[in-house]
């Protein structure tokens, strides 16, 4: 059973076993490296009547990336990338959400990585809602959105012999996120 969007107003929070927050990048300049982070929490208030009254924030632990390599990832956690011992924490910040059609909404919000604020804008689609086995109704979203690693201060990279670099500017953040109404 699902409900109308108009009936969604109220509190929730991220359901990590079934949310992924994740990123691609682009590596050697031919192929793209795919990863995610396991650490995470959201909470959002939606307002089912009036979508630009709702409100969010997601906090991810840096030190839980994961791209299938270990040894990538301990790279990604030093001070040439996230710097994780320093900065645990990425955050993002709703500051206004505009839908834009039945099943579109365009988020922004402020982004944090390191010590860096940037606005940013995520187009996000409504995947629907259902009450799950245990009573839980569930609201699903996906979305993306494209930043410059640069414009966080994350300037890292090697040039390659042929040409170019081994790590591309340019960072696509994947969200597919279920939230829990909370009662």
């Amino acid at each position: 059973m699902t409900v109308e969007i108009s009936e969604l107003t109220g509190d929730y929070l991220l359901d990590p076993a079934h949310t992924r927050i994740g990123f691609v990048a682009r590596h050697a300049m031919v192929t793209k490296v795919r990863g995610s982070f396991h650490e995470f929490e959201g909470t959002a208030h939606l307002d089912g009547a009036d979508p630009a009254k709702s409100t969010g924030q997601v906090v991810i632990k840096t030190q839980s990336i994961d791209t299938g390599v270990e040894q990538r990832d301990q790279h990604l956690r030093t001070n040439d990338f996230l710097d994780a011992p320093n900065f645990p924490d990425i955050t993002f910040r709703t500051t206004a959400v505009e839908q834009r059609s039945d099943t579109e909404y365009r988020v922004t919000g402020d982004l944090t990585i390191k010590d860096t604020t940037k606005p940013v804008t995520i187009d996000f689609e409504y995947a629907g809602n259902a009450l799950d086995p245990y009573g839980n109704l569930r609201v699903g979203l996906e979305g993306s959105v494209t930043i410059s690693r640069k414009e966080f201060g994350i300037t890292w990279n090697a040039a390659l012999e042929g040409g170019g670099v081994l790590v591309g500017d340019k960072v696509v953040l994947e969200f597919d996120l279920s939230a829990i109404k909370q009662a």
